[in-house]
């Protein structure tokens, strides 16, 4: 028997199927770069040599199509596995308060899913296409969402409430609700077991680093804050979209410019962050890094703002944790980009956050420490595994009966 795993995210979708006796990954592979240039699918099969090629996949649901078709068999006409899927996992981004646990996807999770698109706008729409395209693929077979908000739900009412009237959040639920919960469980989680100390006992603070970015300060393994807020539209500087700003630019925005309140949605959520700063084609940090080796100057400047937003949020989250034992680098360019975990780390000695230059540029996989050994707080960088999480939360739930 086996889990399959649907990831769709804003600009890639992800694929794993898992088996359930164990968890060990049985084919995997991705989609990215949906929209830019050089759409690239890369998986592995049942051998596990990667096979990789350009394809021409413009949405989500294209890109779940060429997934399902990688597990058909195109003589019989249906899945090599479907018969031995126990049940598909689906990251979902935003529940809102109705949802905060894994639930088996019926009409009603769609809508609550459909009724969230306005709350996260490049995210719960390629979600639902992601859950529609296998419903359609694999109609006999359990579906469950797994939603980034719910990790966050035990963030106090003194950190995810606003400073507006109180008759907002009770009335329509206005509040931070904080988003790649996935992600932050599975590497404070991880973290706690690298370094072999009792979750309960760690103050950690978790940067998931990607196109989409945000950083978590977890507290004996709960989430106590995150920088997403009500939207994954707030916090740091990320692929298009913007993060923290002042309120007061939107109305400037649209008295000044004549912008309809569409036309800012657009703007702060899809031409904005690294896209919008750098100049650049492409928000992917890999190309801004390029453009910085071309002497672009704006992409400087990006990315110079990118890791000092960084830097700000691992601040305040020590003082909000009294004290950090450890953070954790996540995700794409958490994991990757080394130079990003270098600006970020920079010039915070005095706070016990010290950085090794060498361990930092070694070209290694895997979890690592890569603290100088003068450092007072540990930091790690672990490759995420969301998929994971996400089919273990799936079998739980089947195996459990409760939604």
């Amino acid at each position: 028997m086996h889990v399959l795993v649907i990831n769709a995210g804003s600009s890639s979708v992800k694929f794993t199927l898992f088996s359930k006796s164990n968890l060990q990954v049985v084919a995997d592979g991705l989609v990215e770069r949906i929209g830019l240039k050089e759409t690239r699918l890369s998986y592995r099969m049942g051998d596990g040599s990667l096979t990789s090629r350009n394809v021409q996949v413009t949405d989500t649901r294209q890109a779940v199509a060429l997934i399902a078709d990688l597990l058909l068999d195109n003589d019989q006409k249906e899945s090599r596995f479907q018969m031995e899927i126990a049940g598909i996992g689906h990251r979902v981004v935003h529940g809102g308060e109705w949802i905060n646990r894994p639930v088996i996807i019926d009409s009603k999770v769609k809508q609550i899913i459909k009724d969230c698109f306005d709350l996260a706008p490049l995210h719960n729409p390629p979600n639902l296409s992601g859950i529609e395209a296998c419903e359609d693929i694999f109609p006999d077979i359990a579906q469950v969402a797994v939603f980034d908000t719910a990790f966050h739900a035990s963030i106090p009412e003194h950190a995810f409430l606003y400073g507006l009237p109180f008759q907002f959040y009770r009335e329509d639920k206005i509040r931070r609700y904080g988003f790649h919960g996935t992600s932050h469980q599975y590497v404070s989680r991880s973290a706690a077991e690298f370094l072999n100390r009792p979750i309960e006992e760690l103050k950690t603070i978790s940067c998931h680093l990607g196109n989409g970015c945000s950083i978590t300060a977890v507290d004996g393994g709960n989430s106590i804050d995150t920088s997403m807020g009500f939207t994954p539209l707030e916090g740091l500087v990320m692929g298009t979209r913007c993060g923290d700003i002042d309120p007061a630019i939107i109305f400037y925005l649209m008295s000044k410019k004549h912008l309809t309140h569409q036309k800012v949605n657009e703007l702060l959520n899809k031409k904005s962050g690294l896209l919008g700063l750098a100049e650049t084609e492409s928000s992917d940090l890999r190309d801004i890094f390029e453009a910085q080796k071309a002497g672009k100057q704006q992409a400087d400047t990006a990315v110079e703002v990118f890791t000092y937003r960084i830097k700000k949020y691992i601040g305040a989250y020590v003082f909000a944790l009294g004290g950090v034992d450890t953070i954790v680098f996540t995700a794409g360019i958490g994991e990757n980009a080394a130079s990003v975990r270098e600006m970020t780390c920079r010039g915070m000695d005095r706070l016990g956050i010290v950085l090794d230059p060498k361990k930092n540029a070694a070209d290694q996989n895997g979890t690592r420490e890569i603290q100088h050994q003068r450092s007072k707080v540990k930091i790690l960088v672990i490759p995420t595994n969301e998929e994971k999480e996400i089919a273990d939360q799936t079998l739980a739930l089947l195996s459990g009966g409760e939604s």
